[in-house]
C-alpha cells in the first residue's frame, strides 16, 4: 500500500491537506479506494497520481512557522506567507500560534533531539537567551538577507536593532493599554490609573508574566523611568513592584496569548487591559469595538525571526526569511497592522491600510502624539534576569 498526499488550493488561498491510501493492482494500475474521498477527486487529479506509476507521493514541503496568532499572524500571512507560497508552490507554511511559549517549547524539543519548528518569531530578550544557550543559529545578515533597494547591506539597514547575532529584526511594537469607552466613567490617562481602583473601578487584564508589569508597577509607584531598571536590579525594588501589583491582584484577569486581551475587552469581561498596540488597532479600527488606547508609558520592544538549530528544510527556511524581511515585504506588513517595520528603508514605504484606506503612520507607536511617554524595554537586563523573575512571579501568582 502506498500513500499519497494531495494538496488542494481553494479560493480562500488556504491549503487543505487530504491523505488517501491507494493500492495499485499489478500492471493494470487499478485503484482501490478506502473511502468516498476519491470519488470526489477529479479525473485529472487521479490521472496525475497514476501517471507516476502509482509509486510517487505528491506533497509539499511543510515549514512550521511559530508566531503569535490573531491579527499579527494574519498580517504575516497576507504580507509574505501567501505571496511566498504563490511563488513557491512546492512549499506549504503551517502556522503555529505558540510563540508565547516559544522558549520553553524549543528547549524541550532540543532536549529530546526532535526540533520540528522551521522558524520562530521571538522578542529580543528571548532571542538573546536562546542564542546564548546555543539553541538557535547565528545569522550572516548580509549573506542571508536581501540588501535595501539602493544596495545598502541588510546589516546596515537593520542597524542597531540587530541585538543578537541570532536575530533578524522584523517589527517595532509596543505594549500599552486599551479600555472600554462605554464601561468607564472616567477615562484612564496615566499608568497610575491602572492601579487606581477608585478612579477606574472594574476588572483589568494583564499578561501573565513579570515583563512590563514590574516596570509599570514601579512607574505608578513614583519611580522615574530612567531609574526603573536600577531599582529592579535590587531585591527591594522587586519587592516594591510586587507590592504595587498586590493592590490590584484580586481584580486582574491574566492573559497568555496576544489575542486574549482584546477579546476580553470586546466581551466586556474587563474594563482595561494591557495589549500589543497592533491588536488594539485591529479591535478599534477594523472591528469597530468601543475601545480606546491609553499610550502613557507604552513599552517599546522589537520582535523578529530566529532559526532553531536543526530546523527541518533549512534551505527553504532561509529562502522564506530572505523573502519575508526584504524592504517591501516589511513595509507591506504595516498595511495590515500598526507595527513599525524594522528596516530603515521600509519606513518611507509605510502608507495606507490595505482595506480601510486610512493612513497608518498616526497609528504607529512611534508617532509623536503617541510617544510622549515611552519606556524602552531593556532586553539585555531581562535576558539576564527573566528566568529568576519568572519563578518569583509564578510563586506570587499562587499566593
Amino acid at each position: 500500500m502506498l500513500q499519497a498526499k494531495v494538496i488542494f488550493y481553494y479560493n480562500t488561498g488556504r491549503l487543505i491537506n487530504q491523505s488517501l491510501n491507494f493500492i495499485t493492482n499489478g500492471d493494470k494500475g487499478m485503484l482501490s479506494k478506502p473511502n468516498s474521498l476519491i470519488s470526489r477527486l477529479g479525473a485529472a487529479a487521479v490521472g496525475v497520481l497514476l501517471a507516476a506509476g502509482g509509486t510517487a507521493a505528491i506533497h509539499a514541503q511543510e515549514l512550521v512557522v511559530v508566531s503569535w496568532g490573531g491579527a499579527y499572524s494574519a498580517s504575516q500571512q497576507k504580507a509574505y506567507h501567501d505571496p511566498f507560497m504563490e511563488a513557491n508552490p512546492g512549499i506549504t507554511i503551517i502556522n503555529d500560534d505558540s510563540a508565547s511559549e516559544g522558549v520553553a517549547k524549543l528547549r524541550a524539543q532540543a532536549e529530546v533531539g526532535n526540533v520540528t519548528w522551521s522558524l520562530l518569531d521571538a522578542i529580543a530578550a528571548d532571542t538573546i537567551s536562546l542564542c546564548d544557550e546555543g539553541l538557535i543559529e547565528e545569522i550572516d545578515h548580509d549573506a542571508m538577507l536581501a540588501p535595501a533597494p539602493d544596495g545598502t547591506p541588510a546589516s546596515e539597514d537593520f542597524g542597531a536593532l540587530i541585538v543578537s547575532p541570532c536575530f533578524v529584526p522584523q517589527i517595532v511594537y509596543s505594549t500599552t493599554f486599551g479600555y472600554r469607552t462605554d464601561l468607564v466613567e472616567t477615562a484612564p490617562t496615566s499608568i497610575a490609573d491602572v492601579f487606581d481602583m477608585s478612579k477606574v473601578p472594574g476588572k483589568r487584564s494583564l499578561e501573565k508574566k513579570p515583563i512590563n508589569n514590574l516596570e509599570w508597577a514601579l512607574l505608578a509607584d513614583g519611580v522615574s523611568a530612567d531609574s526603573v531598571y536600577d531599582v529592579l536590579d535590587t531585591p527591594e525594588g522587586v519587592a516594591q513592584a510586587f507590592a504595587k501589583l498586590d493592590t490590584i491582584k484580586d481584580q486582574v484577569v491574566w492573559w497568555t496569548r496576544g489575542a486574549q486581551p482584546t477579546q476580553l475587552l470586546a466581551d466586556g469581561e474587563v474594563v482595561m487591559a494591557s495589549a500589543y498596540n497592533g491588536r488594539l488597532f485591529s479591535a478599534i479600527e477594523e472591528e469597530k469595538q468601543p475601545i480606546a488606547m491609553m499610550w502613557d508609558w507604552q513599552v517599546f520592544d522589537i520582535d523578529g525571526w530566529v532559526i532553531p538549530k536543526g530546523a527541518p528544510h533549512r534551505d527553504q527556511v532561509v529562502e522564506l526569511l530572505r523573502f519575508a524581511t526584504d524592504t517591501q515585504r516589511l513595509a507591506d506588513q504595516s498595511k495590515f497592522i500598526s507595527y513599525g517595520p524594522a528596516r530603515a528603508s521600509s519606513a518611507p514605504l509605510v502608507g495606507k491600510h490595505a482595506d480601510l484606506g486610512i493612513e497608518m503612520a498616526p497609528h504607529m507607536p512611534t508617532d509623536p502624539n503617541n510617544a510622549k511617554t515611552t519606556l524602552l524595554f531593556n532586553y539585555e537586563w531581562w535576558a539576564d534576569n527573566q528566568d529568576d523573575l519568572n519563578e518569583q512571579f509564578a510563586a506570587w501568582i499562587e499566593q
